[in-house]
């Protein structure tokens, strides 16, 4: 998988996860250090799948999955960023939904592969929206079935935590859709539109007519 070859943030955050994994393990902290190692092996999962299906994931992917996944996993929920930063879960959302809707302008465009269905921008804009959103609304039913089942907490303050989560997957839904809309416009200058442009590029064979 080439990890020595991959962008220095991805690198930076694999070192801290490891490190605070054997700082923990050290220390006896059992759950602190498999979350850790849990968090990392997950930060490697977009390379392995990338290499198995021979997909090319820009390092701006990578290193976006990676820190979504150190920041809900390991800072979120072992060091407590939920409870400690009142924002923490509003960004982790927006973030995820711009990400999705980005996934739906990717995924958009390869159903079409310029067979029948004129990829218009405003198309592929709307499904992106509704594919994230739907998204973060499955997100949200996950969370009240554990609640109800396990007897977890993880919608805080029930019906007002869930409107929240649900306006700003939203928000970020419409970031991400807008950059697909962009894209297709041929607009140039946004990092969101160079990381569709790159992954476009690179995955070529996806995207072309059958």
């Amino acid at each position: 998988m080439r990890l020595l070859q991959q962008p220095w943030p991805l690198k930076l955050i694999w070192l801290v996860l490891l490190g605070e994994a054997c700082a923990a393990l050290l220390n006896r902290e059992w759950i602190v250090g498999a979350v850790a190692l849990t968090t990392f092996g997950l930060t490697l999962l977009p390379l392995y799948v990338g290499r198995v299906s021979g997909v090319h994931i820009p390092s701006g992917f990578l290193v976006a999955i990676a820190v979504f996944l150190m920041a809900t996993l390991f800072l979120g929920e072992i060091r407590n960023f939920y409870e400690r930063f009142w924002w923490w879960d509003i960004v982790l959302h927006i973030g995820s939904a711009v990400a999705f809707g980005l996934a739906g302008v990717v995924l958009m465009l390869i159903l079409v592969r310029g067979e029948r269905l004129t990829a218009a921008p405003i198309t592929v804009a709307f499904f992106a929206f509704c594919f994230a959103v739907t998204v973060g609304v499955f997100w949200e039913i996950i969370e009240f079935t554990a609640d109800q089942t396990l007897g977890t907490n993880t919608q805080r303050s029930g019906l007002m935590d869930t409107m929240w989560d649900l306006i700003v997957d939203c928000l970020g839904a419409l970031v991400g859709a807008a950059a697909g809309w962009i894209y297709l416009q041929g607009e140039q200058g946004w990092v969101l539109t160079g990381t569709l442009r790159e992954f476009v590029r690179r995955n070529g064979r996806l995207f072309s007519p059958r």
